[in-house]
C-alpha cells in the first residue's frame, strides 16, 4: 500500500500522484481537494480526511472509500466502480452517474441522484444510510436509489420536493411514506416480494461494508416509487 500525505498537496499534485502505475493507494491528510481519481481504472483508494468536490467524477472501475465525510458532487458522470462513504456527503451526489455504486452510511444533501440514467447494461446504484435532503432523485432518468433513514431519529427520511420530473429508474424508501408528497407522475406503493429480492441483493452488499444486520434494516416497510411516463414532460418540448 502507497501513502501519500496530502497535508501540504494541491488537488493537482495530488491527482498526478495518484495516476502513477501503483494501484492501491492510502491518502491521510486530506482537506478538501478536489476531483481525487477523475476518470481513474483500477485503483483502490483509501482516504483519510474530508475530499473535496467531484471525488470520484467520471470514475471508471475504481474502488474508493473515505473513512469520513465527502463534500459535494461524489460520483458525478461515473460510469463504474464502487465509493463508500463512512459518513454524511453534500448536495449532488451521482450526479448523471450511469454506472457503479455510491455508498453512504450517514446522510446525503441536496439533489442526490439528480439527472441518474441506466447505460447499456450498467445500472447506477446509490444508497443513503440515514436521510437525503430535498430533490432527492430530481429528474432520474434511470437507476435505483435507495434511502433507509438509519439513526434519523424524528428527522424525515426525504425532505421537499423528492422525484420531481421522475422519468426512468426506481426509488426504494424505508419508510411507508404517508406524509411525504411526491409529484403527480410518479406512483408510490410498498414494495412487493419481487421488490424486496432486488434490494436484499443490494443491502447484503451495503449490510456487509457498514456492519449492519440485513434483517434488521428488512425489519421496517420499504415504498418503491416509480415514474408514470417515460417522458412526463413531452409537451413542454414539442408541438404536435
Amino acid at each position: 500500500m502507497n501513502v501519500i500525505d496530502a497535508t501540504n498537496l494541491d488537488y493537482k499534485t495530488l491527482n498526478e500522484t495518484l495516476r502513477q502505475e501503483e494501484i492501491n493507494y492510502t491518502i491521510n491528510g486530506c482537506c478538501g481537494q478536489r476531483f481525487i481519481a477523475t476518470g481513474m481504472s483500477n485503483k483502490n483508494l483509501s482516504i483519510n480526511g474530508i475530499p473535496g468536490n467531484a471525488l470520484g467524477a467520471y470514475l471508471n472501475d475504481a474502488s474508493i472509500t473515505v473513512n469520513g465525510n465527502a463534500q459535494d458532487a461524489v460520483g458525478d458522470t461515473m460510469n463504474a466502480g464502487k465509493i463508500l462513504i463512512h459518513g454524511s456527503i453534500g448536495d449532488a451526489a451521482g450526479y448523471a452517474m450511469r454506472g457503479g455504486k455510491i455508498y453512504v452510511r450517514d446522510n446525503a444533501g441536496y439533489r442526490a441522484g439528480i439527472h441518474m440514467k441506466a447505460y447499456n447494461d450498467k445500472i447506477p446504484v446509490m444508497i443513503i444510510g440515514g436521510c437525503a435532503g430535498s430533490f432527492l432523485g430530481e429528474y432520474q432518468a434511470g437507476g435505483i436509489i435507495i434511502v433507509l433513514g438509519i439513526n434519523s431519529g424524528n428527522k424525515p427520511i426525504v425532505g421537499n420536493f423528492p422525484c420531481t420530473g421522475m422519468h426512468g429508474g426506481k426509488m426504494y424508501l424505508r419508510n411507508d411514506c404517508k406524509n411525504i408528497t411526491f409529484p403527480p407522475q410518479v406512483t408510490t406503493s410498498p414494495a412487493t416480494n419481487d421488490d424486496l429480492k432486488e434490494l436484499c441483493g443490494y443491502l447484503s452488499e451495503y449490510c456487509s461494508d457498514f456492519s449492519y444486520d440485513i434483517e434488521d434494516i428488512l425489519s421496517a416497510s420499504f415504498t418503491v416509487i416509480t415514474p408514470d411516463s417515460k417522458n412526463p414532460y413531452k409537451q413542454m418540448y414539442v408541438t404536435n
